[in-house]
């Protein structure tokens, strides 16, 4: 038999596979996005901010970056400048689809603008498309434009639903698995001024309603400046949460947050907490200490309770809030220090500054951007959203348990006077009396005793 030769046919030269960046500081925003790009065969990475990916462009240029509306630490229209200006190779997408002028189009910008829609397609879906709990007003369930609760989704192409608590028998309420520690908000209700941009999400407050929405929008625009800030609301709604949200979000973020709850230390060690004090200022001052104010240099001071600060040590702060100088107890030296002062409250201070308990000229030095944060009762349709997020926190530790429709139902006919702290810890309370139970059931809601 004539044996024929075989050809040899060269090996397949390895396919480079094409790499994107995501920069965005909504950590929401990244996951679904690299999700889609993945199921696409991107490799992804993702950045925080602009630094972090300009650092990860430098270490090995992607083929593609696709940058969101807002970057923390960098103004956006000076980094798409620069950035075209050192990577001019990189297909360069902003999150609305658009890329700066004399950009290059790559090859796979179709892939790219694709995915952006998927994302955001996504992202619509999982607010818009779940249904309302029993109980609200008509207004809330068929205006146009509110997005309607409904949890995250747990992974690509899968959303999550909570059940209606309108629907008798005993069907569960399922607590999907969340990745982030608080879920996302869109800001696209028209309570908003303006029609609101995509950036304006706030991914650490929990809450869909139009009040919600509010407070995240004003977070954003408020948040990469100086300005002083004071946040006014009930006990328990979140506000140092919002604080800590406008520290993240500022280019203040790599420097301190430190908080001080001016309720919680006594008059006569207040000053001294503050503004520190030297060795022997006071009985008891074997060595001298850092304040609070200097601790934060650089950073953001928390004053939580500002309405509970007494009227002498106002006038103190008033001075540091005026000059950026202050004086530690016990010594005659000043020290300039660099804080954005954020503070917060529970009472009216504008009423509090008529009847003469806090200084009128600190009131308007603190208040210069209000931030209001909602009582639970203003935004009961989260409920579910909020019952999601803290059974699945308190799944930490323990098996993540659910909850049956007569128990939502329970708390959904609440008052909630102690707001979403007192939510958190009614749920809490109902699963150490669940026991072994996977489910929280109407007998396991306790809202404690009542005050006499």
């Amino acid at each position: 038999m004539l044996s024929l030769p075989v050809p040899v046919l060269p090996a397949p030269a390895r396919i480079r596979p094409r790499t994107a960046l995501v920069a965005s500081a909504d950590r929401s925003f990244r996951q679904r996005l690299s999700e889609v790009l993945t199921g696409l065969r991107w490799q992804v990475r993702e950045a925080e901010g602009g630094a972090q990916a300009w650092a990860e462009s430098e270490a090995a240029a992607p083929e593609a970056i696709i940058v969101d509306s807002w970057l923390p630490d960098l103004d956006l229209s000076e980094f798409l400048k620069d950035f075209r200006g050192c990577f001019p190779q990189v297909d360069l997408v902003t999150a609305s689809g658009t890329s700066p002028e004399e950009s290059p189009r790559g090859p796979y910008r179709q892939e790219l603008l694709y995915a952006l829609r998927r994302c955001q397609d996504t992202d619509t879906a999982a607010w818009n498309t779940a249904p309302a709990l029993s109980g609200s007003t008509p207004a809330q369930n068929s205006a146009p434009g509110v997005a309607r609760p409904v949890s995250r989704p747990a992974a690509a192409g899968h959303i999550a639903e909570v059940s209606s608590i309108s629907a008798s028998g005993a069907s569960l309420v399922p607590v999907p698995p969340i990745s982030s520690k608080a879920i996302p908000i869109r800001v696209d209700s028209p309570s908003c001024s303006g029609d609101a941009a995509s950036s304006d999400r706030l991914p650490d407050l929990i809450g869909n309603a139009p009040c919600m929405l509010e407070v995240g929008r004003r977070v954003r625009r408020v948040a990469p400046r100086m300005t002083p800030v004071l946040i006014e609301g009930p006990t328990g709604s979140g506000k140092e949460l919002v604080a800590e949200a406008l520290h993240r979000l500022s280019t203040r973020s790599r420097k301190p947050f430190v908080a001080i709850n001016c309720a919680a230390i006594p008059e006569a060690l207040l000053e001294a907490e503050l503004f520190g004090h030297t060795r022997g200022a006071f009985t008891g001052a074997v060595q001298g200490r850092t304040g609070r104010i200097e601790a934060a240099d650089g950073g953001t001071l928390f004053l939580d309770e500002i309405g509970e600060m007494p009227l002498a040590l106002q006038s103190k702060l008033l001075r540091f809030v005026e000059s950026g100088e202050l004086q530690r107890v016990g010594d005659n030296e000043t020290v300039k220090v660099d804080v954005r002062i954020v503070a917060a409250t529970h009472r009216p201070l504008a009423q509090d500054t008529q009847s003469g308990s806090f200084r009128a000229d600190l009131y308007y030095r603190l208040a210069v951007f209000l931030i209001r944060t909602p009582s639970l009762a203003e935004h009961a349709q989260d409920l579910p959203l909020l019952v999601s997020h803290f059974m699945q926190q308190m799944g930490r530790e323990a098996p993540v348990k659910r909850i049956d429709q007569e128990a939502l139902a329970k708390l959904a006919a609440h008052n909630w006077p102690g707001n979403v702290r007192e939510l958190e810890h009614v749920l809490e309370r109902g699963a150490i009396l669940a026991g072994d139970d996977a489910v929280l059931t109407a007998q396991d809601i306790e809202f404690g005793f009542a005050v006499n």
